[in-house]
């Protein structure tokens, strides 16, 4: 029989099912789905159990790009460029994941087709990471990763914790995926993941062998390549140990510059892949533990000018030296001591640099945390919101080894909400990130307001600045960015660019 003619069963309100294969919405608000089968079929089968979370995140990914691009002129000329980068994307793709992607493809939205086909759409959209890098290096994702083992874990255990800070919106996130494969070819493994997407960001394999993705600054570039996630979902589909998961990153070709940090329970240990569109280098720390931001380090990588102007420039290295002074404070690492340090949004000798600042580990966007423990094959997904709920545990051996079907988490081994869910500090959060939103769908808020919310972040200034310019109360409008220049600011270009308003303030006093 067809996969095409397969219809879902519901069991009940959260519940569906076609033979062995199923999704259901936990009580953490995470939705599990369990997929076995060749590609064509699971990529149909599960397009029709997740039909209405796809076509929710292809609207609500839509909806967020024509918030940040409104103009309809633009939205067209970029509706060209990527179609133009990715005229041959699927020459890059390989054939088991065209045939999965397509199937999934049949269950999207018919009203987006002013973009293109359902398979061309639900295919760039796999692309959507690497399309950011191009479009002068948008940087969606901003991430932080890292792993210890030997002396520097509990038991020896390695241990491997990530945020993944990719933020399209509020609404993207909401509707997180846990997706357990059991495919007819390969590994059975994990991924935490949205509607529609079959690549992978966070992973973990039956062998226990985990992948995460980093993004890196890159150049433009003028072709289509492999996707990152689709290398990343490659290698813990294919890949039982490091020089394995190296050999498949060597084979294929990317847009852009990326990071993959790879641990692998058969080596013990973790290792750092840097990629690039020309170069690849592996980088090892040298010590039981590993970190990685949006830089490189290996030899090959580290000097290339990219990356220098990468460090110089961007937040990287400052989270990455936050990241190794929590790292100094621990002697035996443990995934509750993990969870605490992905869960950190202070700065630099726990200097408060305002809260949501993206050089903080913990920026309050994250679409997701996980932490791994490759050898027992467990991991820890964070629940809402961002990575401050709690880490819900689970166990690879009893999913794919004794088919476990309901409930697929093991309770027992999460990690508890974060104590911050309970204090004014949480409630300045939300206050200032209603603000700030209300402010970027231009909507009027008070100045006063925004800089008493969060006084110690340099960009509630910069927009009360913004706001008086606009009003034109250019007076105040100085005195606000000269105040957000004395702050911990994110980026050396957010700098120039609150330089560029005060100094045109000033022209205009004058």
């Amino acid at each position: 029989m067809s996969a095409t003619t397969l219809t879902r069963t519901q069991t009940d309100s959260g519940h569906y099912n076609i033979g062995n294969n199923f999704i259901q919405k936990n009580k953490y608000g995470l939705y599990e789905l369990y997929l076995e089968g060749d590609d064509f079929e699971r990529g149909t089968i599960y397009g029709k159990l997740a039909k209405e979370l796809i076509q929710y995140q292809e609207l609500t990914f839509t909806n967020e790009i024509q918030r940040m691009i409104p103009s309809k002129d633009y939205l067209k000329f970029l509706k060209y460029i990527v179609g133009f980068m990715n005229r041959h994307l699927s020459d890059f793709v390989i054939p088991e994941y065209q045939r999965e992607i397509y199937g999934i493809s049949l269950s999207a939205s018919g009203q987006f087709n002013w973009i293109g086909t359902n398979y061309s759409r639900q295919l760039n959209y796999h692309a959507a990471h690497d399309i950011g890098h191009a479009l002068a290096n948008l940087m969606l994702v901003g991430c932080t990763s890292f792993a210890t083992w030997d002396e520097r874990s509990k038991d020896s255990l390695l241990t491997v914790g990530r945020n993944f800070d990719f933020y399209v919106g509020d609404d993207f996130a909401k509707n997180k995926i846990i997706a357990f494969y059991k495919p007819a070819k390969g590994i059975p493994f994990m991924s935490v993941t949205w509607g529609g997407f079959a690549g992978v960001v966070s992973g973990m394999n039956a062998r226990g062998l985990t992948v995460t993705i980093n993004a890196n600054k890159s150049s433009i570039p003028y072709g289509a390549a492999t996707p990152v996630s689709l290398v990343a979902r490659e290698i813990l589909q294919y890949a039982g140990n490091i020089a394995e998961a190296v050999a498949i990153a060597k084979k294929r070709t990317m847009f852009v510059s990326e990071s993959f940090l790879i641990a692998s329970a058969a080596d013990n240990k973790a290792v750092v892949i840097e990629k690039t569109p020309d170069d690849i280098d592996v980088y090892e720390s040298g010590k039981h533990e590993i970190m990685c931001a949006n830089h490189y380090q290996s030899h090959l990588l580290a000097g290339q000018e990219l990356n220098q102007t990468q460090i110089k420039n961007s937040a990287s290295l400052y989270r990455y030296q936050r990241l190794q002074q929590l790292m100094d404070g621990i002697q035996e690492n443990t995934p509750q001591k993990t969870a605490a340090i992905l869960r950190d949004y202070r700065g630099k000798n726990n200097a408060n640099i305002g809260l949501t600042n993206e050089k903080a580990l913990n920026q309050f966007i994250s679409h997701h945390s996980v932490i791994f423990q490759p050898q027992k094959l467990l991991v820890w997904v964070s629940t809402s919101p961002w990575q401050l709920g709690e880490y819900v545990c689970y166990d690879l051996n009893t999913i794919f080894q004794s088919q476990k079907l309901a409930p697929l988490y093991t309770a027992s081994l999460n990690i508890a909400a974060d104590s911050i869910l309970h204090t004014a500090t949480f409630d300045q959060v939300t206050a200032y990130l209603d603000l700030e939103k209300k402010h970027l769908n231009h909507q009027q808020i008070n100045a006063a307001d925004i800089v008493r919310i969060n006084p110690l972040y340099y960009d509630s200034y910069r927009i009360a600045g913004d706001i008086y310019t606009d009003a034109h109360k250019t007076d105040s409008a100085v005195l606000m960015y000269k105040k957000a220049l004395t702050f911990e600011i994110a980026t050396e270009d957010e700098r120039r660019l609150i330089e560029q308003k005060l100094s045109a303030n000033q022209k205009s006093v004058k």
